[in-house]
């Protein structure tokens, strides 16, 4: 029976988890803390570790950062889920980025969780300046949320439509 929800999208969600472990298992495996391998001109692999939330934010907070992101990436990740199941399966944009949010955000829970910190290692740069250290993980973030932002201009709400008629 085909489920009629998007909560068949959290296939991604275990796939870009598994990738995002994956890597962070590698660089953690084959690099040393503070070392980076140019791979291009403006792109290297870096090996850090964040203590805090994204660019490194409450990264000195001496440990209570730890457990509220955890507490509230697990929140967001449940109410995630939750869209996910309320969600008609013909949202595929939506649906995916919501699954990428998912994993994105657990990828780093399991990182506090272990760790205490989260395994960054990819570094953008160009010129002196360096976008700050990030992983899979943020990225299906950022991407998640690029396609929530393009979805709402694709498909606006059945308000808005209400509202120009």
């Amino acid at each position: 029976m085909v489920r009629s929800n998007a909560l068949r999208w959290l296939w991604l969600s275990a796939v870009m988890l598994l990738i995002d472990q994956i890597s962070k298992h590698v660089v953690a495996g084959s690099m040393a803390l503070f070392e980076s391998k140019p791979v291009t001109s403006f792109f290297n692999l870096v090996y850090v570790h964040n203590y805090g939330a994204a660019f490194s934010f409450l990264d000195s907070q001496g440990g209570m950062q730890r457990w509220f992101f955890t507490v509230l990436a697990v929140v967001v990740c449940l109410f995630l889920v939750f869209c996910l199941k309320r969600m008609k399966k013909h949202q595929p944009i939506s649906a995916a980025g919501y699954a990428l949010i998912i994993s994105g955000a657990l990828g780093n829970v399991i990182d506090r969780l272990l760790y205490g910190y989260v395994i960054d290692f990819l570094d953008a740069h160009y010129g002196g300046y360096h976008w700050p250290a990030f992983n899979v993980a943020d990225s299906c973030i950022c991407v998640g949320a690029v396609l929530l932002i393009l979805d709402s201009f694709i498909h606006p709400s059945k308000r808005n439509a209400k509202e120009s008629s």
